[in-house]
C-alpha cells in the first residue's frame, strides 16, 4: 500500500513505541514473582511485538526501541512498583489510541490495534495484587495522621517555644512516640478485622510511614535558625508530600487526584493554622517567655 510521507513518519513513531513497550513489559515480566502477573505481562509484550510487526509491514523498515524510555519506566517500576510504572506508561497510550483512529481509513489493521490497546487496561487491573498497594490503607493512615498531627504540633510549638532546637526536640519526641503508638494500633486493628493483610506488616507500613514523615517535617528546625522560616518550610514539605503521594495513588489505583489532594491538604493546613493560633493564645494568656 502506498502511503504518504506524513503517515509513514507517524507509523514509524508507532513502531518505535510498540517495540519500546515490548521490551519494557518483557523486563518487568522477568522481575515480578506472581505467575499470573508474569503471564499477563508476557501476553501484553507479545501483543506489542505483533503490533510492531504490523506497522513494519507498511513501513518496510526496522525501528530501534527508545532505550532511554525502557530504562526510565523499568527503574520507575522497580522503585515505585510495577503497577505504578505500567499504568503511568499506559496513560501515555491514550493519545496514541486517538491518533490510531485517524488511520482507520488508510490501514485496515489500525482498528484491531485500537481494540487490543483498549483491552490492555482491563488486563492490567488484574496486576493490582501488589503488596505495597494491598497495604495502601495502612500507608495512608500513617501518612495522614503524621501530616495532620505533626504539622499541627509544630505550628503550635513554633509560637509557644520560639526556639528551633526545642521545637525539633519536642516535635521529634512527640512524633516518634506517635509513630510507635500508630503502629501498635494498626496491628491490633488489622488483627481484629481478620483481613488478608498481615497485622505485623500493616503495623510496620503505618509506623514507618509515620516516622519518615516526622523526620522530613522536623528537618527544617534542625537546619535553619529562623523558626518562622522553619514552619514555612515544614508546611511546604507537607503539601509536597501530600501531592506526591496522592499522585502515586491516583495513577496506581485509578483514583481522582484533586479530591484526595485538597482533602488531605485542607486537613493538614487547617489543623496547623488552628494549632498556631492556640500556641499564640497560650503564650499570651499564660505569659510564658522561653
Amino acid at each position: 500500500m502506498d502511503i504518504n510521507k506524513d503517515i509513514r513518519s507517524q507509523i514509524i513513531a508507532y513502531q518505535r513505541n510498540e517495540i519500546t513497550e515490548h521490551h519494557i513489559y518483557n523486563r518487568l515480566a522477568v522481575k515480578v514473582g506472581d505467575p499470573e502477573n508474569r503471564r499477563i505481562l508476557d501476553n501484553i509484550a507479545r501483543e506489542e511485538l505483533r503490533h510492531y510487526n504490523i506497522w513494519r509491514s507498511h513501513t518496510r523498515r526496522d525501528v530501534p526501541p527508545d532505550r532511554w524510555r525502557i530504562w526510565k519506566y523499568y527503574l520507575i517500576s522497580l522503585v515505585f512498583g510495577f503497577t505504578f510504572g505500567i499504568k503511568l506508561m499506559e496513560r501515555g497510550e491514550e493519545d496514541a489510541q486517538e491518533n490510531y483512529e485517524k488511520l482507520r481509513g488508510v490501514i485496515p489493521e489500525a482498528a484491531d490495534i485500537i481494540a487490543e490497546e483498549n483491552q490492555h487496561e482491563a488486563a492490567l487491573l488484574q496486576l493490582l495484587d501488589e503488596e505495597r498497594l494491598r497495604y495502601a490503607g495502612s500507608i495512608v493512615l500513617g501518612l495522614n495522621d503524621a501530616l495532620v498531627e505533626l504539622t499541627g504540633a509544630l505550628a503550635g510549638l513554633t509560637l509557644a517555644l520560639q526556639n528551633t532546637k526545642l521545637i525539633a526536640l519536642t516535635g521529634s519526641v512527640t512524633g516518634i512516640a506517635a509513630a510507635l503508638s500508630m503502629g501498635a494500633s494498626e496491628y491490633l486493628s488489622t488483627k481484629a478485622e481478620e483481613t488478608v493483610k498481615n497485622p505485623i506488616k500493616a503495623s510496620i507500613y503505618t509506623g514507618l510511614t509515620y516516622l519518615v514523615t516526622v523526620i522530613i517535617l522536623v528537618l527544617p528546625y534542625l537546619i535553619l535558625s529562623n523558626y518562622y522560616l522553619c514552619l514555612g518550610c515544614t508546611l511546604v514539605e507537607a503539601v509536597l508530600i501530600i501531592a506526591l503521594f496522592n499522585y502515586y495513588i491516583s495513577v496506581a489505583k485509578d483514583e481522582l487526584f484533586k479530591k484526595r489532594f485538597f482533602e488531605m491538604a485542607g486537613l493538614s493546613l487547617g489543623v496547623a493554622a488552628l494549632s498556631f493560633l492556640i500556641g499564640l493564645l497560650i503564650r499570651i494568656f499564660l505569659d510564658i517567655d522561653i
